[in-house]
């Protein structure tokens, strides 16, 4: 690989990704050159460069991801190892490890402006922090990345226990000892929390699953016998299936309206019913199908079942609570290495997942390295496309309806908004950070050991919680990692910061951001800052008009859909410390016009376009009936409230939330945010925390600000969206500061500014230099019929006799002063 230079200025910045070497040249503020290789401090004469070599290392950071983004589709699949390894290299080092502060963490690239401000101190450029990039060179606080992992995780390991299980349909990681089942309550996800037992008869464990309503455990104790434990009454009841035909493969509960269990055989599935109080199992239905292994998700409540030579054929059942719909029979693709081969696909390999309320099922092509997309509906499975992947063990997750796979061989994650028409990455393959280790477990030596004579020893770093992309590590649906060596437990989180400065595309940015909802308010506030700095940084008309118009959809969308409504009280709440300059509108009118009812609907539909909505097994309607995914994840929770023994209870405030105060998916971080259920953007909040603020810093002609408001009045009036005078008034404000009466008075007349009281008074108050226009007004306080108003601006005039013969014909009651009275009598 080789040197890549840049000059900027008077500076010369050279990186050497092999070497990992840095040379900086630079003229000094004296004239005299600087020169710094390899570790070095900022003195006097460098501190006016360093703004300079930080704002070229932003730079070619973000160069590096576009190009990496665009080359990903065109990479080879045939490439060579070294090729490869090349490649993954430069995902893993290029600009992640070239500077680590001494004094203070890496600030990420949306942090810029603190980066170029007048921060100084020691700049590493060794290869001391890279040199594990497994584990702490890429968990540590100085890496950039978009997804990450916080630290602590939820420790679930005990004493005893040798195996972890994962219960999604109750949200519950179970660890089963000899006589008892320990769980932890996972949902909301919280490191501290204390996990709950329920005491068992001794046996073997293969699997174990809580009912839905939390009272009874089912434990498979062999590939023939299901074990039934109830907890309240303690006793116990067994089922067996045939030994000479048929294993059990596995089992869970559901929530169908045609039974509440159901056994995975080989033999196919049997629909049971377990009935708690008579101790009775009964058998609904079966379904007779070779299986060779199966695949199931409480959430999509969908369970595939591979058959054949090469595992590839698939029988699908849905088992919601309007029945069970059994889905068409396909075959998934499998590319041969040979010419007589047959690859087998394995159960590791296929993943069903939920993005915006459609199913996914994605499968892991080993020989083509692709992953194949499929969607299900009722009546057909079709498939999707295919990504590139370039890591022989590949692992999905989906955080906030974004898929993520994970190319664990390379340690880099990439994204993926399948909702977006592109199935380009949505930026740049990154590794998955740890955030919040502590910062002294950075480096290769934790804090000092104090010994008997008075010297410390060094405690090594714990490997097994800063290494990534460990062997233990399993990825389990939707968005959790386990780690079932250490016994340790992940949420994965994605970084919207970091995502929102990767790209230039600022629409598309908008898009995906938009179309958030677990950090809704988040996402708000970067759309803001996204509109408010595009258009102080003077952008393309064009481009800026494209961002409105996807705001405005956006909240055309959220308000039809009725998901704005749902937030409007956090909304009010979060922005009544910022009041506007100018808000003449009532504080209640926040809606569009025509469209005043908030009736609230499924999640699954907030975000699908008409065209998406025939009908299908994706969404969640078909999956929970009649009612909304929100209120199935509740009674989800609700079943899931345990009612073992709570271990190491230390006091009431230990217990877990229920699902009433906080979502299913939320930490305790984000209760409050967590009740902005949209990124939806009013026109009033543009005009609150984008139009007002640039017009206050923005300097010169304020032509260019009329043209894009110009633009968002477009975009709002295509979406048959309200605005509020308070918009209108700053565009009279401007274009009178402009001087451009002419055009401020065609506006006016063919109502492109629409009549209000605050608009004509602006306008009596813009025209007191131009005649015109302060007529526009008075007209206008005419037409509005704001009599009483329409006289005092007579009376401020000097046109007494005109406002008295106003006033008796309309009846209009008022006072005069005495000079009033005094100019009426003369």
């Amino acid at each position: 690989m080789e040197v890549e230079s840049v000059a900027l200025g008077t500076a010369e910045f050279s990186f050497d990704p092999v070497a990992r070497s840095c040379t900086a040249i630079f003229e000094g503020a004296s004239g005299s050159l600087v020169k710094g290789t390899g570790s070095f401090r900022l003195g006097r004469e460098a501190g006016m460069a360093y703004r300079g070599i930080s704002y070229c290392i932003y730079h070619k950071a973000k160069n590096y991801g576009s190009c990496v983004a665009a080359k990903i589709p065109e990479v080879e699949h045939n490439m060579c190892v070294k090729e490869f390894c090349a490649l993954k290299y430069c995902m893993q080092n290029v600009a992640l490890n070239l500077f680590l502060f001494h004094s203070d963490p890496w600030l990420s690239l949306h942090s810029k402006q603190n980066i170029l401000g007048n921060k100084r101190g020691h700049i590493n450029m060794n290869s001391e922090a890279s040199s594990s990039q497994a584990s702490i060179g890429l968990s540590g606080s100085g890496a950039l990345s978009h997804v990450y992992i916080q630290y602590p995780p939820l420790k679930c390991s005990f004493p005893g226990s040798k195996s972890l299980f994962y219960d999604d349909g109750n949200k519950l990681l179970l660890s089963p000892t000899s006589d008892q089942v320990i769980s932890w309550k996972i949902a909301p996800f919280e490191p501290n929390v204390e996990p709950t037992s329920d005491s068992v008869s001794e046996g073997p464990v293969l699997s174990v699953r809580y009912s839905l309503d939390n009272k009874i455990i089912a434990i498979q104790r062999s590939i023939h016998e299901i074990h039934f434990w109830n907890k309240e009454k303690g006793n116990s009841f067994s089922h067996r299936c045939k030994p000479e035909s048929e294993k059990i493969l596995g089992f869970f509960w559901t929530d169908s309206s045609a039974c509440n269990f159901v056994l995975v055989k080989t033999s196919g599935l049997d629909m049971l019913t377990y009935d708690s109080e008579s101790q009775n199992i009964q058998l609904i239905e079966s379904k007779r199908v070779n299986v060779n292994w199966y695949i199931y998700t409480h959430e999509s409540r969908l369970v595939l079942l591979a058959s054949g030579m090469q595992c590839k054929s698939f029988t699908g059942f849905q088992l919601s609570s309007a029945g069970i719909i059994r889905l068409p029979k396909f075959e998934m693709l499998m590319a041969k290495s040979e010419a007589n081969s047959k690859p087998i696909l394995a159960a590791q390999d296929v993943h069903i997942i939920t993005v915006y309320g459609r199913i996914y099922c994605l499968q892991v092509d080993r020989v083509a390295m692709l992953l194949h997309c499929y969607r299900f509906y009722r009546d057909a499975v079709v498939p999707q496309g295919s990504l590139p992947i370039y890591s022989s063990k590949v692992s999905v997750s989906v955080v906030d309806n974004v898929l993520l796979v994970h190319q664990v061989d390379a340690k880099v994650v990439i994204l993926y908004d399948l909702f977006a028409e592109s199935r380009a990455p949505i930026s740049a393959p990154l590794p998955l950070l740890l955030r919040g280790y502590p910062r002294a477990s950075m480096f290769s030596t934790s804090s000092p050991c104090s010994k008997g004579d008075g010297r410390s020893e060094p405690q090594p770093v714990d490997e097994d919680e800063t290494t990534i992309y460990r062997d233990g590590w399993t990825f389990l649906n939707p968005d959790l990692i386990c780690d079932t060596r250490s016994g340790l437990l992940w949420k994965i989180h994605l970084d919207l910061d970091s995502i929102s400065a990767s790209s230039s595309d600022v629409p598309s940015v908008l898009e995906f951001l938009q179309r958030r909802k677990l950090e809704a308010n988040k996402a708000k506030q970067l759309c803001l800052d996204l509109a408010r700095t595009i258009i102080l940084e003077h952008r393309e008309v064009g481009i800026v008009a494209q961002s409105m118009d996807v705001l405005m959809t956006s909240y055309s969308r959220a308000i039809k859909t009725g998901s704005y409504f749902k937030g409007i009280i956090a909304d009010k709440i979060l922005s009544s410390d910022v009041q506007p300059a100018h808000n003449p509108r009532p504080g209640t009118d926040e809606f569009s016009r025509g469209d005043s009812s908030g009736v609230p609907i499924k999640m699954d539909s907030s975000v699908i376009p008409d065209e998406y909505t025939r009908s299908s097994t994706i969404s969640h309607s078909d999956l929970e009936g009649k009612v909304s995914l929100s209120s199935a994840r509740s009674k989800l929770v609700e079943g899931a409230q345990s009612s073992g023994t709570r271990i190491q209870q230390s006091s009431l405030e230990s217990e877990v939330p229920g699902p009433s105060s906080v979502p299913l998916d939320a930490n305790n971080l984000e209760q409050q945010e967590s009740q902005i259920t949209t990124a939806a953007i009013s026109p009033d909040e543009l005009y609150r925390f984008v139009f007002s603020s640039v017009d206050e810093e923005m300097t010169g002609d304020p032509a260019y600000l009329v043209s894009i408001l110009v633009e968002f009045l477009r975009s709002a009036t295509l979406e048959r969206i309200r605005v509020y005078p308070s918009l209108y008034v700053l565009m009279i404000q401007l274009l009178a500061r402009g001087g451009r009466f002419g055009e401020l008075g065609l506006f006016v007349i063919d109502k492109i500014i629409e009549p209000s009281k605050e608009v004509a008074y602006q306008l009596l108050e813009s025209g007191r230099q131009h005649p015109p226009t302060r007529k526009l007004g008075m007209d206008m306080l005419r037409q509005l019929f704001l009599h009483h108003d329409y006289v005092l601006s007579l009376l401020q005039d000097g046109y007494y006799l005109e406002a008295l013969r106003y006033a008796r014909k309309y009846k209009v009651c008022f006072s005069l002063s005495h000079t009033h009275l005094l100019f009426v009598m003369d």
